[in-house]
C-alpha cells in the first residue's frame, strides 16, 4: 500500500470501527446529494439514448462500437436489473468520496471534459475526482474482477473490454493533468484497492482513440479479434470459441451467427464454466 491517499481512508474505516470517530454530517450531506443526483439520473425514466462517441465507451473496440453505431437493435437485451446495477456502481463512488473527505484527503471533485478527437469528432465526459493533479476513476468491480483483472496496469491494459484505459487516457488529455489510476471498490465485501496507471503511454493511448474513430467515421465492418482453438488439458478438442476478449460482448451472437454458448464439452466438473463455440467438432455434419 504505497498510495498516501489509500493509507489515510483505512485509518478512518479503521477508527470508524473502533468507535473513535464518526462521520461529520456535513460528509453525509455530501453522500446523500450524489446519490439522490444518481436516483434522478438513472431512474429519470430516458431509457437507452441513441449512439454517441462518449469518453466511457471510445475505448471499446471497435467491432463493438461500429454494432452500437449501425445496429444497436442487435444487442444482448440488456437485464431488468441493469439500472439498478448502475445506480449500485454510483452510491459505491458517492460513499467513497465520502471517505477520501472524512479522511482528510484533498481530491478535486468531478469535472466536465471535451477533447477534439478529428476535425469533426469531439468527445465529451465527466471525470470522478483528481488527486494530486492526476486524473482518477472510481469503479466498483465483482470479486473476480477485483482479484483477476484489477491487479496491475498491464493486466488491465490487456483485458480492457469496457474501455477504462482509453477514459482515463481521454480525461487527462483533456484537462491536460497526469494520468492518475483506479479507485477500485469489492462489491462483494467493500475491499478497495488503488490501481495507478504509472506506465502509461498517453500519447500512444490517444492515438488509439484518434484511429478508432477515425476508422468509425469509414463506417467498413472489421472484426477486432480472431477465434481461438479450444484446449483442454493443454490439448486441442478440435473446437473452435470465441476469442476471450469477446466474452462480455453484447453482439457477440450477431457478429459470429450461430454461436453456440454452452457448458465447456470437455469439462469434466461438476457445473462447467460456460464457453462461446463457434465450431464444435463432434456437430460437424461433413466429418
Amino acid at each position: 500500500m504505497n498510495n498516501s491517499a489509500e493509507l489515510a481512508v483505512h485509518m478512518l474505516l479503521s477508527d470508524l470501527r473502533d468507535g473513535k470517530t464518526s462521520m461529520s454530517e456535513t460528509t453525509v450531506d455530501q453522500i446523500t446529494r450524489d446519490v439522490r443526483e444518481s436516483l434522478l439520473r438513472q431512474f429519470g425514466g430516458e431509457g437507452q439514448q441513441k449512439f454517441r462517441l462518449r469518453a466511457s465507451n471510445v475505448g471499446q473496440d471497435y467491432c463493438q462500437l461500429w454494432f452500437k453505431k449501425n445496429h444497436p437493435e442487435k444487442a444482448t437485451p440488456l437485464p431488468d436489473t441493469f439500472l439498478f446495477n448502475m445506480v449500485l456502481g454510483d452510491f459505491v463512488e458517492a460513499v467513497f468520496k465520502g471517505l477520501l473527505t472524512e479522511a482528510k484527503v484533498d481530491y478535486e471533485d468531478a469535472e466536465e471534459v471535451k477533447l477534439k478527437i478529428t476535425d469533426t469528432v469531439t468527445i465529451k465526459g465527466t471525470t470522478d475526482l483528481s488527486i494530486d493533479g492526476a486524473v482518477d476513476d472510481v469503479k466498483s468491480a465483482s470479486p473476480w474482477s477485483y482479484n483477476n483483472k484489477f491487479v496491475s496496469f498491464d493486466k488491465l491494459k490487456n483485458s480492457d473490454p469496457f474501455g477504462y484505459v482509453g477514459q482515463l487516457a481521454l480525461y487527462s488529455k483533456g484537462l491536460n493533468k497526469k494520468v492518475g489510476g483506479w479507485w477500485v471498490v469489492n462489491k462483494a465485501n467493500g475491499q478497495f484497492k488503488y490501481v495507478a496507471a504509472d506506465s502509461m503511454d498517453l500519447d500512444k493511448e490517444i492515438s488509439k482513440l484518434e484511429d478508432t474513430v477515425t476508422e468509425l467515421e469509414a463506417n467498413k465492418f472489421r472484426r477486432c479479434y480472431e477465434p481461438e482453438e479450444e484446449k483442454f488439458r493443454g490439448k486441442p478438442t478440435g473446437n473452435v470459441i470465441l476469442n476471450s476478449a469477446c466474452k462480455f460482448c453484447d453482439f457477440k451472437h450477431s457478429c459470429w451467427e450461430g454461436l453456440d454458448t454452452r457448458p465447456s464439452i470437455p469439462s469434466q466438473a461438476r457445473f462447467p464454466a460456460e464457453v462461446d463455440y463457434i465450431y464444435i467438432k463432434e456437430e460437424d455434419t461433413d466429418a
